[in-house]
């Protein structure tokens, strides 16, 4: 059986896409007039950093209204608490005031977290992307304020066609392959250098259109290189390692037999003695009459195929003439029989 050869041409290229790691789409939880913008477009900012204000006047004044209604109800329900002990009041007078105590207590708390939302801060350290307002504009909850970008990290996209999607995915790489693939980027502004790219995620689902799926990669930011989100770069991808073609070695079942110690063998002919010689071997799965050895001969052998639990170290074998079947399966691994 011939091993076959390597495959060619494992070196693909890809038009890829870059875009941030983290990114975001900012907006205020409650709506209002913008009073404060602390940033610009391109402007780094850092974790917690105050991005802009709404005019919390209105939220002011609910916050002040919620806390009188809470006190009331504190001491009304603090009040009920010693009557119903004594008998003064019912028991079902008294669940009103604990409810309605607890429900002042919730509005307070509302209130508060809607006066503390009229505040925009970074969620995150990074680059404001864009800016989709303007200062004294009435903004609505949830409408996109700024547009947030952590460009330490980039992410480089690409689509790969269904045949290569497995070979991209070090988790999904044969071991027995040698594993992994080399991916790696480069930008039109200095293309003879290349970025190394880790991966980090694929598709499951394909591009209805073209039937890819995207794959990404990360990378640094580069240094000493300017690299934003939305630029192009070239993709490549030595997959020589992951395509190579895995050596299968199929021999007729009869060709094997066991030691004393019930070690897997065949018989491996010496073509210029004409004797043999038993060679432990690994077996791997069945197919029909014939199992598959996966480690203990190589290419151009002379096995034994019949009458091999009858021989001997050195004994001297013939050739046996082929039939029609035998020949078609023989190859480089002809059919042997004992003298």
């Amino acid at each position: 059986m011939l091993v076959a050869a390597p495959a060619q041409g494992g070196v693909r290229n890809f038009p890829g896409r870059i875009d941030a790691e983290h990114k975001a789409e900012l907006s205020f939880r409650v709506p209002g007039k913008v009073i404060k913008l602390e940033v610009a477009e391109g402007e780094r900012v850092k974790k917690g950093q105050l991005l802009a204000k709404l005019d919390a006047t209105d939220y002011q004044v609910v916050v002040k209204d919620r806390q009188a209604t809470y006190d009331n109800a504190k001491k009304d329900f603090n009040r009920a608490k010693e009557l119903v002990d004594k008998g003064h009041i019912s028991r079902r007078d008294y669940d009103k005031l604990e409810a309605s105590f607890k429900s002042a207590s919730a509005g307070l708390e509302k209130a508060r977290l809607d006066l503390r939302y009229t505040q925009l801060k970074a969620p995150f350290d990074g680059s404001v992307a864009r800016r989709y307002v303007q200062q004294f504009e009435e903004v609505q909850a949830k409408q996109t304020v700024f547009s947030l970008m952590d460009n330490s990290l980039l992410e480089v996209k690409f689509d790969v066609p269904e045949n290569l999607i497995l070979r991209l995915s070090p988790a999904k790489t044969d071991e027995d392959r040698g594993g992994g693939v080399s991916v790696w980027a480069a930008f039109d502004t200095v293309p003879d250098k290349r970025f190394d790219l880790a991966f980090k995620e694929i598709a499951t689902k394909a591009d209805a259109k073209t039937q890819t799926f995207q794959v990404t990669y990360t990378m640094p930011a580069p240094a000493g290189l300017v690299v934003l989100p939305g630029m192009t770069a070239n993709v490549t991808a030595d997959l020589s390692r992951a395509l190579e073609e895995r050596v299968v070695h199929f021999v007729p079942v009869n060709a094997v037999s066991a030691n004393g110690k019930l070690d897997s063998r065949v018989w491996v002919v010496d073509e210029a003695s004409m004797t043999v010689t038993a060679r432990k071997v690994s077996l791997g799965r069945m197919r029909g009459a014939e199992v598959e050895v996966t480690d203990g001969i190589e290419p151009g052998l002379r096995i034994v195929t019949a009458g091999s639990a009858y021989l001997a170290e050195n004994m001297k074998v013939t050739l046996m003439k082929q039939t029609e079947q035998a020949e078609s399966r023989a190859e480089d691994i002809p059919v042997m029989d004992k003298q």
